[in-house]
C-alpha cells in the first residue's frame, strides 16, 4: 500500500511551489489544469501529448486516465496538481445533465483516483494538491463541487495525512497539526513542529523515514 498525503490550501499559497525541491527524475506531475510551474523548472519537461513516454509533466482532469498514468509510471513519487478541477471541470462538461446520477459519478471518480493512489507499490508517495473552502461555521476542507458530493464521501478520512498551507510573516508552511476548524492531520512523531517547511522534498524523506520505505527497483 503506498502513502498518500494531501496538501490543502487557497490558491497562492505554496502548493505547487513545494515542488521545486524534488528530483524531476523521480517525480510524475499529473496537472488537471496545464499551467506553468512557479518556479524555474529546466529539468521539469511535458510528456510528448501523444504517447507521454517522455518528460515527467502531463496534464489531463479525466480519472480513468489519472489512473492509467499513476499505474504505467515507474517514478517513486507521483504529484496530482489541482485535484479540484478533476471534479469541477467533469461538473461543468455535464451542465447540461438532468438529475443527480452525475454528482455520484463525479464523487465515485474522485473516490476511484485516491483509492488507485493507496493502492500502489509500498515504496510509492503520492501527494495529492487541492483548494480549499470554508463553511459558514468556519470548518475548512477539501474543495469538492458541493454538500450533495459531500455526502456521501468524505475525501480527507481515505488517507492518513492532510497538511495545510500557512502564511506567516511572509514564509510560506505547512501546518501539521489540526487547529480545531480544518481537517489537517499527521501522525504522532511525523512531524514535530507545528508548522514546517512548504517543501514536499523535506516532507518525501520524513515519510519514507517514518514509515521505513525502501525503494524498490524500477
Amino acid at each position: 500500500m503506498s502513502i498518500v498525503t494531501m496538501v490543502l490550501g487557497e490558491s497562492g499559497t505554496g502548493k505547487s511551489a513545494s515542488l521545486r525541491n524534488l528530483d524531476p527524475s523521480n517525480t510524475l506531475l499529473i496537472q488537471a489544469v496545464k499551467k506553468p510551474l512557479p518556479f524555474r523548472s529546466p529539468a521539469w519537461k511535458r510528456f510528448d501529448k501523444d504517447t507521454c513516454k517522455t518528460g515527467n509533466i502531463c496534464q489531463t482532469d479525466h480519472a480513468g486516465q489519472i489512473i492509467a498514468f499513476m499505474q504505467k509510471t515507474k517514478r517513486k513519487v507521483i504529484v496530482l496538481d489541482d485535484f479540484q478541477y478533476v471534479m469541477a471541470n467533469e461538473f461543468m462538461r455535464r451542465t447540461n445533465e438532468t438529475g443527480f446520477g452525475k454528482f455520484t459519478e463525479i464523487g465515485k471518480n474522485a473516490w476511484d483516483i485516491i483509492n488507485a493512489a493507496a493502492a500502489l507499490a509500498d515504496d510509492v508517495r503520492v501527494y495529492i494538491l487541492s483548494h480549499v473552502e470554508t463553511s459558514e461555521s468556519g470548518h475548512t476542507k477539501i474543495k469538492t463541487i458541493g454538500k450533495m458530493l459531500d455526502e456521501k464521501i468524505a475525501l480527507e478520512g481515505m488517507v492518513t495525512i492532510v497538511m495545510r498551507t500557512v502564511i506567516r510573516d511572509g514564509q510560506y508552511l505547512f501546518a501539521t497539526r489540526n487547529n480545531g476548524s480544518d481537517t489537517t492531520k499527521t501522525p504522532m512523531g511525523l512531524f514535530e513542529a507545528e508548522t514546517i517547511d512548504n517543501d514536499l522534498h523535506a516532507v518525501d524523506q520524513a515519510i519514507q523515514s517514518y514509515y521505513e520505505l525502501t525503494e524498490q527497483p524500477a
